[in-house]
């Protein structure tokens, strides 16, 4: 955890500094300091909103966020999975530094059962803090509604134990509280029973579940700055809604049907959750975060495929979840400020989920804490700024050991621990079609170079002997 080159860690600390510093003369200047709020979708594609090319089915919320503010085109999530991508965006890690590093773990973390299967997970630990223990310890409130999946099988790695002052939602640990429409459900630490959706009933649905929850938060907090990490599970795996929603008379089959309805229950919860900020009078006090935790394809099976390659829902990327290909990384991103941040502008500014707490941080006036990303805020300002020369790095567990190194317009891919680094030029082939590593060896030293200095091994991920 301690292997970040000197070059890294000195322009993270300038970055971060000064970033600190632009927020504090702008937190001089209002009279609180920003609410923030992230959407996180689950297994959404790059291709799947209709602003990022999406031709089959709506996404008008989301397209409005865009229209309210910035969209990133060359955005990463964590990882190319749940649990690995959200432990980036809560610690501000990448995942050569990061706890949990895949949804299972090679050693330590603890055993437990998915469904019959006995399966090892990591989960966060005391030594590890996230964004929410930052901010509560600063002044903010903050609430987590939805989705943790930081837990493992580890009844001290729940999310009130980690920072957030509300939690309501479900456990990895907690059979009874997942799915679409679960029998329980975590309000903190209690588990209380949900009527509408006992013995099997489909009474409530998770999706406006959390939408409802997260209204509510916003209403109760509207006078204090807060953090509300809003995660849902749609459209991840199993397809499951209500109805068909829109989509009933469309000529698709019943599973691309209840994807579309799927998403666009996700984005009606969005939209209520916008017009909550407008109608409670602090829109321009709080900045709202949209992404995905990975590429689309919960699971790489033929049905699911069929569905994903129906919707487009990578766009023109190669990959799916699990991938460490554009596809299976690349998401969309929206930030949204009003009077802030300049509407319907685009950039492509290369970005990824380590960079969240960095740049909550700074735009919250908290003093800087060790991490592998840098803050956005200048860039989320000033859309037209570059950003400065670095290098942005994976690494993932399943089904094999997988690296992967964003470098300007170069991406590198690593298949095992030995495998030689595939080399694409993403301004000219962003479907990375054609490894040209064997032309750019000084690309590929580079590359080698960063990955040797940013992999560390840790307790639940160790290296073979």
């Amino acid at each position: 955890m301690q292997n970040q080159t000197r070059r890294n860690f000195i322009w993270t600390s300038l970055a971060a500094t000064s970033g600190v510093a632009l927020g504090a003369s702008r937190l001089k200047a209002s009279s609180r300091r920003p609410n923030i709020i992230f959407i996180l979708a689950d297994d959404m594609g790059y291709g799947d909103p209709s602003v990022y090319g999406q031709k089959k089915f709506r996404t008008p919320n989301i397209d409005r966020l865009a229209a309210e503010g910035l969209r990133f085109t060359q955005a990463y999530a964590g990882a190319p999975v749940c649990a690995p991508s959200r432990s980036t965006l809560m610690t501000g890690l990448h995942g050569g530094h990061t706890r949990v590093r895949d949804n299972f773990a090679l050693a330590g973390g603890h055993m437990g059962y998915k469904g019959k299967e006995e399966i090892r997970r990591a989960s966060l630990t005391p030594e590890d803090h996230t964004i929410a223990d930052y901010l509560s310890k600063s002044g903010y409130a903050t609430g987590l509604m939805g989705k943790w999946h930081l837990d493992g099988y580890d009844p001290a790695a729940i999310p009130t134990r980690h920072g957030f002052g509300t939690f309501k939602g479900w456990l990895t640990q907690t059979g009874s509280t997942q799915g679409y429409f679960p029998a329980q459900r975590y309000d903190n630490e209690r588990l209380i029973d949900l009527p509408e959706n006992a013995n099997g009933k489909q009474g409530r649905y998770g999706t406006n579940i959390v939408t409802e929850d997260s209204v509510a938060y916003i209403k109760q907090h509207a006078a204090q700055p807060f953090f509300l990490y809003v995660a849902y599970d749609a459209p991840h795996s199993p397809y499951l809604a209500p109805d068909f929603a829109s989509y009933a008379n469309e000529p698709w089959e019943d599973d691309e049907k209840t994807y579309a309805a799927m998403i666009e229950y996700l984005d009606k919860g969005i939209g209520r959750i916008v017009e909550t900020v407008k109608a409670a009078g602090i829109d321009q006090e709080t900045i709202i975060f949209f992404a995905s935790d990975n590429g689309p394809r919960s699971e790489p099976t033929p049905e699911q495929t069929k569905v994903i390659d129906f919707f487009d829902s990578n766009g023109p990327l190669h990959g799916y979840k699990r991938d460490m290909y554009e596809g299976g990384i690349r998401d969309p991103l929206i930030v949204r400020w009003p009077g802030h941040i300049p509407a319907d502008r685009t950039t492509d500014v290369p970005t990824f989920f380590p960079d969240f707490v960095p740049t909550v941080l700074d735009l919250a006036g908290v003093p800087a804490e060790r991490t592998d990303g840098i803050s956005l805020r200048p860039y989320l300002l000033h859309p037209d700024l570059k950003v400065p020369d670095r290098l942005l790095y994976w690494e993932f567990y399943e089904p094999s050991f997988e690296q992967a190194v964003r470098w300007g317009k170069w991406k590198a891919v690593r298949h095992g621990r030995r495998g030689p680094l595939e080399l694409y030029d993403l301004t000219l082939d962003p479907a990375e079609k054609t490894d040209i590593a064997a032309q750019h060896p000084d690309v590929v030293a580079r590359i080698e170079q960063h990955i040797r200095a940013n992999h560390a091994a840790s307790t639940e991920y160790p290296d073979p002997v």
